[in-house]
């Protein structure tokens, strides 16, 4: 079967980006021909470097991952940068696509976009309805406006460019760079460095009292697919494990600490701020498309995250 399908994933190498890799290599489609970009292939806060991508590779479909992102305390530092970084690489991204008649494009958001004052469980009608949370307001209004700019485009011009809401992503290919990471890699990343130097006390910054959604990488790949494949709808749709998995983040060090079998200590330091206490997100959306997706136990993915992490800590993002 011929290939009929382009479909060009900026943020490539990321997390998510190899994970989706990861999934269609097990597909082996002929009918669709992937590209996976990475920052090395051109800078896309440039709008010409950005063409010249496009014009090189002829993209059917767009899967857009790539953003300036960060965990709670580099957020709070450089609001302004994750601001306009991501203001420039989305308008880049979907003008162009735009422009070379992408046939889609899915882009990825995060629910950190939703207000910091709001009911929960939040859901997709509720993005514009207040100011996301200040820690993070740059990096929030930037993902935001794809949303706006989704719906613009195809008011204006019929183009179907959608986004999906994912929760707290973790798994292999993580960012392990203290000063960057989310929650998840950076604590794997501190407790293998406080094992690699006989360490007994795990500290992790804030109360542990923060409740969190984490969805596996390759589960979030799988409905990445579905989405490019299947849905067609402009509104976004979130992409979340179901409430009931949800867990603190005191849950999560000690499941990481069962992971590598660490038999000291986890203190927690409450001098350091917590950030939101919660996001909890529903996704009674996504259920009612897929009502049977299983997602893969919370444990066992840590593990296998962990697992990864132990085997390519050389190598990885740290």
């Amino acid at each position: 079967m011929a290939t009929s399908k382009v479909i060009l994933v900026t943020g490539g190498t990321g997390l998510v980006g190899k994970a989706i890799e990861k999934i269609v290599q097990s597909e082996r489609r002929a009918d669709e021909k992937w590209v996976f970009l990475s920052s090395k292939d051109g800078d896309l806060c440039d709008y010409n470097s950005t063409k010249k991508i496009f014009e090189k590779h002829r993209p059917s479909h767009v899967i857009h991952l790539a953003a300036m992102v960060g965990g709670l305390f580099h957020n709070m530092s450089h609001n302004l940068d994750f601001l306009r970084n991501n203001l420039h690489m989305n308008d880049n991204v979907l003008q162009i696509s735009f422009e070379t008649g992408v046939e889609k494009v899915v882009s990825c958001l995060s629910t950190c976009i939703f207000p910091d004052k709001t009911q929960y469980p939040i859901d997709e009608t509720m993005v514009h309805n207040g100011p996301p949370h200040p820690s993070n307001f740059g990096y929030s209004y930037a993902k935001r406006l794809i949303d706006i700019q989704n719906k613009a485009y195809h008011e204006q011009h019929g183009c179907m460019f959608t986004s999906v809401v994912p929760c707290n992503v973790f798994g292999p290919f993580d960012n392990y760079n203290l000063e960057s990471s989310h929650v998840v890699p950076g604590l794997i990343r501190k407790l293998h460095d406080l094992m690699e130097k006989g360490g007994e006390t795990f500290t992790v910054l804030g109360t542990g009292k923060p409740l969190r959604q984490f969805i596996y990488s390759l589960d979030l790949a799988r409905l990445f697919l579905w989405v490019l494949r299947e849905y067609n709808e402009v509104e976004p749709i979130i992409l979340s494990v179901d409430e009931k998995s949800e867990v603190s983040i005191k849950e999560l060090a000690e499941e990481i600490a069962n992971a590598y079998d660490f038999k000291g200590k986890i203190v927690f330091d409450t001098s350091m701020a917590d950030g939101q206490y919660k996001k909890t997100a529903s996704n009674a959306k996504l259920r009612k498309y897929l009502p049977d997706f299983e997602f893969t136990a919370f444990p066992a993915a840590i593990s296998e995250s962990v697992q990864w992490y132990k085997e390519n800590y050389k190598n990885a993002r740290n």
